[in-house]
């Protein structure tokens, strides 16, 4: 849209990404590497770049892109319900793919839940591949990190 305006995120922005995770009902883990304090750690080791889309000064999506070295990833993607399907979902990836092609990643993935069909229908149209011989696997210190 034309009154949308594309803003790089800073640890002052918090809240308002909080906000509209949870208005986008993206699971969130408070205690953990969704508090505020891990959010800031996050930034300040330089590895991801969050990425707003506002509309008349209100956070209305938003995404973060991350650089592991080897790999972009494209994770927390969330848009305020009231404007989905009207086309900020593909201009957050588009932006996410700018940050992470400027920063030499040649490969950009995603990790999309199986029961978020949605999100998997905005990555297809992005241009993005399932790949059903890899398989999600973790090991984890907790449960909520």
């Amino acid at each position: 849209m034309d009154d949308w305006r594309v803003v790089t995120l800073t640890a002052g922005d918090y809240d308002a990404i909080r906000a509209l995770w949870d208005a986008a009902g993206l699971p969130v883990r408070p205690a953990g590497r969704d508090s505020r304090e891990a959010f800031e750690d996050q930034l300040e080791r330089g590895t991801q770049t969050v990425i707003g889309l506002e509309q008349g000064g209100r956070l209305i999506g938003v995404v973060v892109a991350t650089n592991d070295g080897r790999k972009g990833w494209i994770n927390r993607l969330a848009v305020d319900p009231a404007v989905r399907r009207q086309g900020a979902g593909q201009r957050l990836i588009a932006e996410a793919e700018c940050v992470l092609k400027a920063q030499g990643m040649g490969i950009i993935a995603a990790l999309i839940e199986g029961s978020n069909s949605a999100s998997l229908a905005l990555f297809r149209q992005a241009g993005y591949d399932s790949h059903p011989d890899l398989h999600y696997v973790s090991k984890r210190d907790r449960g909520d990190v």
